[in-house]
C-alpha cells in the first residue's frame, strides 16, 4: 500500500473521529453489542514506552518518520482515532492495561514508580495473564515491567518476588522500569541475569542537551548495556514466540511484549540513525517499527498469524515539547493540545491497532472511545472467559467493534483521565471536563482565571476555548459522574 493510500485512510479516519463523536449523545445509553464467535487464538500486545498519536504515518501523513510497518498494519487491522491510555504516565497505564482498573484506585495517587519500588499489582487481583491462565493460556511478558516488584521493598539481591510471575506470567524476562532509572539489570522471572557487583554507572546528559542519551546515576549489571536493550528484548520476545508456537502441549500464547522505546535514553541503532526528520527520537521510533515489523514477520514465517491476534498501543502521549516542535516541524501527538504526563489530550490519546486475520475487519477506522483497560474484558470476551466475573473492574468489552464492518453506535460510557500531578479529567461523548487549571503535567500554562476546563471535542479538538463557565449543567453533570466513578469500590 502507498503513502498516498494512507493519506487518504487517515483522513477517513479524521472524518470517522468526528462523525463518531457528533452521534454520541452527551449522557447516551451503552448499546448492546454484537457477539463474537468465542476461540483461544494466540495474542501479542506491543506496547510502545511514549510514543505519540502522531508518530504514525498510518495516522499522521505528515509525520516526519517512516513507519512502514505500523502502517501496514493498520491497513490489515482496526486503527482507533479516540483510544486512550488510564493516565498520561507509564505506571499508573501500565497497571490498568494489566488490570482492567484505574491505578488511582491503589495508593498511587500520582507520578510513577521507581526502579526499586514494591509491586503495585495486589496480591489476588485479576490481571490478563492470571485471566489468560485460567483459560489454558502459555503466559509470557518481555520488556519494561515499571509496576514494582518485591514488598515492602525491592531485594535486587534475593529473590525477587511480588513481580510479573506472581500475577499469571509463566515467565519474564526483562527490565524493572524505564531504561532511564537505575538499576540496570535483566530480571529472568524472579532473579538476575545481570548480578549487581557494586558497580555504579554515571549519569548522562539529554540528548536535547547534546548528551549521550539520558539516563541516571545508579547501580548496572555486570554486562548491562543500555544500546542492547531493545535488540535484546527482541531477541527474546521472537525466541518464546517460537518455542510457544512448537510446544507440545499446543497451548495457546500470550505475549506481552512492553518496548523501553521510544522513551529516554533516545539510542536508536546505528541503522536507523539519521533516517528519521525528528532526531535521535525519530530515529528510535523508526527501531519501534522496526520490532514490529520482525514480530509480524516471525508470526507469518511460523505459520501462526492467522491464528494470532497483534495489539499495538503506547503507554502515554509522547514527552515532545514546543521547542522540539519547532525545531523538527513533527508533531508527535498530533495536532492535539498537551504531550506525556498533561491532562490535556496529547497526553493519552494513543494510537491502537488491532489485528487479526479473516477475523477482525481489514482497514476499518473507528472513531469509537475506549480506553486501555477495556482490553481486558474484550479479550476475556473474545476467549470465553466469565465475564460477569470482572464486573468490578474498570474496563468494557468493545469486541464488537472489531468485527463489525460499519462504525456501529457504540458507546462504552464515561472514561476518566489522570495526569502525572494527580489531576482528574471525565471524559463523555463529545464532552470533556479537567477537574482543575493548567494541564497537571510537565506544559505550562497561564490560567484563564475559570475553575475548571470544559472542552467539546467535537467542535474543539484541540482543547483551545474552555467553555466551562458558559456550559454550567454540562459541567455540573460531569462533574457529578467524575465523583459517582471514583467512589465507587
Amino acid at each position: 500500500m502507498t503513502i498516498n493510500k494512507y493519506k487518504a485512510k487517515l483522513t477517513q479516519g479524521v472524518v470517522s473521529l468526528v462523525a463518531g463523536l457528533a452521534c454520541n449523545a452527551v449522557f447516551a445509553q451503552q448499546q448492546p453489542t454484537q457477539p463474537i464467535e468465542k476461540s483461544q487464538p494466540n495474542i501479542v500486545i506491543i506496547f510502545a514506552d511514549d510514543m505519540g498519536y502522531g508518530d504514525i504515518q498510518a495516522y499522521n501523513p505528515e509525520s516526519k518518520i517512516a513507519t512502514p510497518n505500523l502502517n501496514e498494519m493498520a491497513a490489515n487491522g482496526v486503527s482507533f482515532t479516540d483510544a486512550h491510555t488510564s493516565s498520561a504516565v507509564c505506571t499508573p497505564s501500565r497497571y490498568s492495561l494489566l488490570t482492567g482498573r484505574y491505578a488511582w484506585r491503589t495508593h498511587l495517587k500520582r507520578g510513577v514508580l521507581r526502579g526499586h519500588s514494591p509491586a503495585l499489582i495486589e496480591p489476588n487481583q485479576t490481571t490478563m495473564a492470571s485471566m489468560l491462565k485460567s483459560q489454558g493460556y502459555n503466559t509470557i511478558a518481555v520488556g519494561k515491567w515499571h509496576i514494582g516488584i518485591g514488598y515492602p521493598e525491592t531485594e535486587y539481591w534475593s529473590r525477587l518476588t511480588r513481580g510479573p510471575n506472581s500475577v499469571g506470567f509463566d515467565y519474564f524476562y526483562g527490565i524493572p522500569a524505564s531504561l532511564d532509572m537505575e538499576p540496570y539489570v535483566f530480571i529472568e522471572n524472579e532473579t538476575l541475569s545481570t548480578p549487581l557487583t557494586g558497580k555504579i554507572v554515571e549519569g548522562s546528559q539529554h540528548r536535547r542537551g547534546g548528551g549521550e542519551g539520558f539516563w541516571r546515576k545508579g547501580l548496572i549489571g555486570d554486562g548491562f548495556e543500555h544500546q542492547d536493550v531493545l535488540p535484546t528484548l527482541t531477541k527474546k520476545a521472537i525466541e518464546k514466540i517460537q518455542l510457544a508456537s512448537q510446544s507440545d502441549d499446543n497451548k495457546p500464547f500470550f505475549l506481552y511484549f512492553a518496548l523501553p522505546a521510544p522513551h529516554t535514553p533516545w539510542l536508536p541503532s546505528k541503522a536507523s540513525q539519521g533516517k528519521s526528520g525528528a532526531g535521535y527520537y525519530g530515529d528510535s521510533v523508526i527501531d519501534v517499527d522496526n520490532v514490529v515489523g520482525q514480530v509480524n514477520a516471525e508470526l507469518k514465517q511460523l505459520g501462526i498469524a492467522d491464528n494470532t491476534i497483534v495489539i499495538y498501543s503506547s503507554d502515554n502521549g509522547a514527552h515532545w515539547t514546543e521547542d522540539d516542535k519547532k525545531k523538527y516541524g513533527h508533531y508527535a501527538n498530533g495536532k492535539l493540545r498537551g504531550q506525556k504526563a498533561d491532562i490535556h489530550e496529547g497526553g493519552h490519546r494513543v494510537p491502537l491497532i488491532i489485528s487479526w486475520p479473516k477475523k477482525f475487519v481489514e482497514g476499518k477506522v473507528s472513531s469509537s472511545l475506549v480506553v486501555l483497560n477495556d482490553l481486558l474484558v474484550t479479550l476475556a470476551s473474545i476467549t470465553g472467559a466469565n465475564v460477569k466475573q470482572l464486573d468490578s473492574l474498570d474496563s468494557v468489552d468493545f469486541s464488537s467493534e472489531l468485527v463489525a464492518k460499519q462504525n456501529i453506535d457504540y458507546d462504552r460510557g464515561a472514561i476518566i483521565h489522570h495526569s502525572h500531578r494527580g489531576m482528574f479529567a471525565i471524559r463523555r461523548g463529545d464532552w470533556k471536563l479537567v477537574e482543575g487549571q493548567g494541564s497537571g503535567g510537565f506544559t505550562r500554562v497561564k490560567p484563564d482565571g475559570q475553575k475548571m476546563q470544559l472542552y467539546n471535542l467535537k467542535d474543539d479538538p484541540a482543547e483551545t476555548t474552555n467553555l466551562f463557565v458558559k456550559r454550567p449543567k454540562i459541567a455540573k453533570q460531569l462533574l457529578i459522574e467524575l465523583q459517582q466513578i471514583r467512589n465507587k469500590k
